[in-house]
C-alpha cells in the first residue's frame, strides 16, 4: 500500500501524467456540460417559465461564445503562457456555473451560460497545447489518445448523470457539479503544470485580427444555428451571412499584412495540418448530426425518455472509450495517415447502414451503426490531433489546437445545420405527396417542426404517421450525405495526411553542437591570426610594404583580433550556460529538449 502511494506522489518522472491529469479533468468539465444541458432543458423551461427562444438561447449563447473565441483563447495562451490562460479560462466556467445554478431568471441563465462558453474556448485550446509541450513525440499519441478516451467517456456519462440529478436533485445541480471538477482541475494545474508559451514573439495582442475574426465567426455560427428557424433565402439570414463573409475576408486581409499575425496562414501550407483540419470539420459533420437527429427519432418517434435515448447511445461512446487510446499508441507507431482513413471508412459506413432506418426500426437495427460509428471515431480523434500538433512548432501549439477545435465546432454545428435543411425542405415535399388533401397552409406548419423530430399534438392519426413517414424519409437522405461526405474525408486524409509526419520541436542540441564547432574554428582562427600579424609586425611577411602601409595592416588585423575573441567569449558563455541543462536532459526520461528544461 505505501509503494502505490508513494507511486501517486508527484516526480519529475511522473509530473507530465500529472499534468494530463489535469488537463483530462478540464475536458471532462466542458464535454460533460454539453450533454447534460440538453436533458436539463425541459425542467430549466418549466422553472424559469423560459419561453421557446430562450430556451433555445440557453444552447446557442454557449455554441456561440465557445466557437468564436477558440482561436483567440489559443493564440492568447501562446503569448501569455498557456497555463496562465487555462487557469483563468477553469476560473471563468466554474464562477459561471455556480451562478448559473443561482440564476433568477432566463435572461441571466443565457448570459451566464455566454460566459461559460468564454471559459470553455480558453481552456480547450489549452489542453492539448499543454499536453504538446508536456510530452515528446514518441509519447504524445499515448497521451492525446487518453485525452480523447476522457472526452468519450464525458459524453457518455453525460445524459445518464444529467437525468439522475435532474429528477433526484434538480436542474441547478448539474451546474454546481462543475465547480468541485473545476477546484480539483486548479489545485492539479498548479503544482504539476510548467508554463510555457511561445517565446519567438512579443507578448502583444492582434487586436484588429481578434476583432474581425470574432465578427466574422460570430456571424457565421450565428446564421447556421438559426438558418432553419429564419429560413435559408430569407433577407435577415442573408445578411447574416454577408455580414459573415466580409468579417472572415477581411480577416484573411489583416492577417496577412501583420508582422506578427493571430493566426499564421503559413501552417495551412502543410499538407498534413491542412487534411487534419478538413477531416475535423468532416468527422464533426458526420457525427454530430447523426447525434442530434437521432435522437430526435428515438425520442419523438420511437417514443424513448431522454434518459432511454441517452443509454441508447452508449455502445458508440463505449467504443470510443476503449478504441481512442490504443489509436493514439497505434498513431505513435504506423503514423496517423491509416488510422484516419480507416476511422472516416467506418463513420461512412456507419452513417450509410443507419440510413435505412425506417418508422417502426428496432434498437437491433440502430446498434451496429452505433458500434462501428464508435469504433471509426476512435479511430479518427486521437490520430487527427496528433498530425495537426505535430505539423506545427511546439512554441505555436495553442493557436493550432484552437484552429483545430474551432474546426470541429463549426463542423458539427454546419452538419445539424444542413441536415435541418434538408429535413425541411425533403421532409415538405413527402408531406405533400402524402397528405394531398390537406390546406398548403397547414402542410407548410408540419413542415417547419419537422426540424425538431415532427412532435406534434393534438392532430389526427394519419397526418401524425405523415409526419413520422415524412422526417424519417428527409432523415434517410440526410445521413446518406453524410455517409459521403466523411467517404472524401477519407480520401482527403489519405492523400492529404503524411505517412509518418515529423513532429516539430526546437532544435536546442542541434544548436550547442553547432557553437561547440563554432568554437574550434575560432579558436584555430585565433592562432592563425595572431600568428600572422606577429610575422607582419616583424616583417618575416610583406618585406617590401611601405611603413605606413604595414601600420595600417597591423591596425586592421589587432581590431579584427578583438573581435574574433570577443566572438569566442560569447561562445564560451553559451556553452557555459548549457552545459547543467544537458545532464538533465539526459536523465529526463521523454527527452524534453534543453531550452525546455532552462524555462521550466
Amino acid at each position: 500500500m505505501s509503494r502505490r502511494i508513494s507511486a501517486l506522489r508527484m516526480t519529475e518522472e511522473n509530473r507530465r501524467w500529472w499534468a494530463l491529469a489535469a488537463m483530462c479533468f478540464a475536458l471532462f468539465m466542458i464535454m460533460l456540460d454539453n450533454t447534460v444541458v440538453n436533458v436539463a432543458l425541459p425542467s430549466i423551461q418549466r422553472s424559469l417559465h423560459s419561453t421557446t427562444s430562450t430556451l433555445e438561447w440557453t444552447v446557442n449563447a454557449y455554441t456561440l461564445t465557445f466557437a468564436v473565441l477558440l482561436v483567440t483563447g489559443g493564440r492568447l495562451g501562446d503569448l501569455f503562457g498557456r497555463r496562465k490562460i487555462f487557469l483563468a479560462g477553469v476560473i471563468i466556467f466554474g464562477v459561471s456555473s455556480a451562478a448559473i445554478g443561482f440564476s433568477p431568471s432566463d435572461t441571466w441563465l443565457v448570459v451566464w451560460r455566454a460566459l461559460q462558453g468564454s471559459g470553455s474556448a480558453l481552456m480547450m485550446p489549452a489542453t492539448l497545447s499543454i499536453i504538446t509541450n508536456a510530452f515528446p513525440p514518441q509519447e504524445r499519441g499515448k497521451a492525446i489518445g487518453t485525452w480523447a478516451g476522457v472526452s468519450a467517456m464525458a459524453l457518455a456519462i453525460g445524459p445518464v448523470v444529467g437525468g439522475f440529478l435532474v429528477e433526484s436533485v434538480s436542474w441547478q445541480s448539474i451546474f454546481f457539479l462543475n465547480v468541485p471538477v473545476a477546484v480539483g482541475a486548479i489545485v492539479i494545474t498548479l503544482f504539476a503544470v510548467r508554463e510555457s508559451r511561445d517565446e519567438t514573439v512579443a507578448q502583444t495582442v492582434d487586436v484588429p485580427g481578434v476583432l474581425t475574426l470574432t465578427i466574422g465567426l460570430a456571424a457565421l455560427v450565428l446564421a447556421l444555428v438559426e438558418g432553419n428557424e429564419w429560413h435559408w433565402g430569407s433577407a435577415r439570414e442573408l445578411s447574416v451571412l454577408a455580414i459573415a463573409a466580409v468579417g472572415l475576408v477581411s480577416f484573411v486581409v489583416v492577417e496577412l499584412r501583420r508582422r506578427a499575425p493571430m493566426v499564421d496562414f503559413g501552417f495551412f501550407r502543410s499538407r498534413t495540418f491542412a487534411g487534419a483540419n478538413i477531416v475535423a470539420f468532416i468527422v464533426s459533420f458526420a457525427m454530430l448530426a447523426m447525434f442530434f437527429f437521432l435522437a430526435l427519432y428515438m425520442q419523438n418517434i420511437r417514443g424513448y425518455s431522454p434518459l432511454q435515448a441517452g443509454i441508447r447511445f452508449l455502445p458508440a461512446t463505449m467504443m470510443i472509450i476503449v478504441v481512442a487510446p490504443l489509436a493514439g499508441r497505434l498513431a505513435d507507431r504506423v503514423g496517423s495517415r491509416p488510422l484516419m482513413t480507416f476511422g472516416l471508412l467506418s463513420v461512412s459506413g456507419s452513417l450509410f447502414w443507419q440510413s435505412h432506418l425506417t418508422v417502426s426500426s428496432g434498437y437491433g437495427t440502430l446498434l451496429p451503426g452505433f458500434v462501428l460509428m464508435g469504433l471509426g471515431m476512435g479511430f479518427v480523434m486521437s490520430p487527427m490531433s496528433l498530425a495537426a500538433m505535430n505539423a506545427v512548432d511546439q512554441a505555436k501549439a495553442g493557436v493550432a489546437s484552437g484552429i483545430l477545435s474551432m474546426n470541429r465546432m463549426v463542423g458539427g454545428t454546419f452538419g445539424v445545420a444542413v441536415l435541418g435543411a434538408m429535413v425541411s425542405t425533403l421532409g415538405r415535399s413527402e408531406l405533400n405527396r402524402l397528405l394531398p388533401a390537406l390546406p398548403a397552409a397547414d402542410r407548410a406548419r408540419l413542415a417547419s417542426g419537422l426540424g425538431s423530430g415532427g412532435i406534434l399534438h393534438g392532430v389526427p392519426v394519419q397526418v401524425l404517421d405523415a409526419s413520422h413517414r415524412a422526417f424519417v424519409y428527409a432523415l434517410q437522405y440526410g445521413l446518406r450525405l453524410s455517409a459521403a461526405v466523411a467517404l472524401l474525408g477519407a480520401l482527403l486524409a489519405w492523400v492529404l495526411v503524411a505517412r509518418r509526419a515529423a513532429p516539430k520541436h526546437a532544435a536546442e542540441p542541434r544548436h550547442a553542437e553547432l557553437e561547440r564547432a563554432d568554437l574550434a574554428f575560432v579558436e584555430r582562427s585565433l592562432e592563425a591570426l595572431d600568428g600572422g600579424l606577429v610575422q607582419v609586425e616583424h616583417g618575416h611577411r610583406d618585406r617590401h610594404l611601405p611603413v605606413r602601409e604595414r601600420a595600417h595592416l597591423l591596425s586592421l588585423g589587432r581590431q579584427t583580433l578583438d573581435l574574433v575573441q570577443h566572438l569566442k567569449l560569447q561562445l564560451e558563455r553559451a556553452e557555459h550556460e548549457q552545459a547543467p541543462a544537458r545532464p538533465a536532459d539526459v536523465r529526463r526520461p521523454h527527452g524534453t529538449p534543453a531550452a525546455e528544461s532552462v524555462r521550466a
